[in-house]
């Protein structure tokens, strides 16, 4: 380990915490996070329920919703298990690695706490997932205990009660959903370091840099608030 490893390190760590912040904010660039524009649509979508009797649409939502964390939390468990499948295979790596010109060998001992670091991310993830999906499953059973319609319009403030325990779960869920999926993100820069500090710092930037633009300037930011004509 090196002096650039460990700043590079830091770094990683720098650009993880400061992409959460900035996500979890109102507004940052003069602009509100394509997460926090989901936040409303959330809210939009589980009091329409509300007005209406018919909730098969919205269960078939929240079923998509934890299907997709579930597919995400078995995705982290391989990939925990191919970390220590390249723990068992380390001679055979450091091999390919010291026939890259670009690689910097830091020995067998580095080459594990990298793969250990690795796991660690991953193992994240996993936690991640797997909270936000009971915590999907919260959300569906007190989803189930909204009033129908003709309730809802006896009484209001009971309903309006009601649907804003749904939607404070719904965003709790997707707020962990988003941190796994950050992680997964950010290991992708990660696996740069296993050629040099300097990759592990271009990769982690570059990713950072995506993850950004998707937030802020995306087509998908621009498809929630665009004004489309009649």
């Amino acid at each position: 380990m090196t002096t650039l490893d460990y700043v590079a390190l830091a770094l990683f760590g720098a650009m993880w915490f400061a992409f959460a912040w900035v996500t979890a904010k109102s507004s940052i660039f003069g602009r509100r996070s394509l997460t926090q524009l989901m936040a409303e649509r959330r809210r939009e979508w589980i009091m329409n329920s509300i007005t209406r009797d018919l909730k098969m649409i919205d269960t078939s939502i929240l079923a998509g919703l934890q299907n997709g964390t579930a597919f995400f939390a078995s995705t982290s468990i391989l990939a925990i298990g191919g970390c220590f499948a390249l723990l068992g295979a380390t001679e055979q790596v450091d091999a390919v690695f010291r026939d890259l010109p670009i690689a910097i060998q830091g020995g067998r001992p580095a080459f594990e706490m990298k793969v250990c670091g690795l796991t660690i991310l991953f193992g994240y993830s996993f936690f991640k997932f797997g909270w936000s999906y009971r915590l999907f499953n919260y959300c569906t059973i007190l989803f189930g205990a909204l009033p129908m319609m003709a309730e809802s319009q006896a009484h209001p403030h009971k309903a309006q009660v009601a649907a804003e325990r749904v939607v404070r779960m719904n965003i709790i869920a997707a707020k962990h959903f988003n941190a796994g999926l950050r992680a997964i993100f950010l290991s992708i820069g990660y696996l740069g370091w296993f050629i040099s500090p300097y990759v592990f710092i271009a990769s982690s930037v570059f990713i950072f840099v995506i993850l950004l633009r998707r937030q802020y300037f995306s087509e998908a930011r621009e498809a929630i608030l665009g004004d489309w004509p009649s």
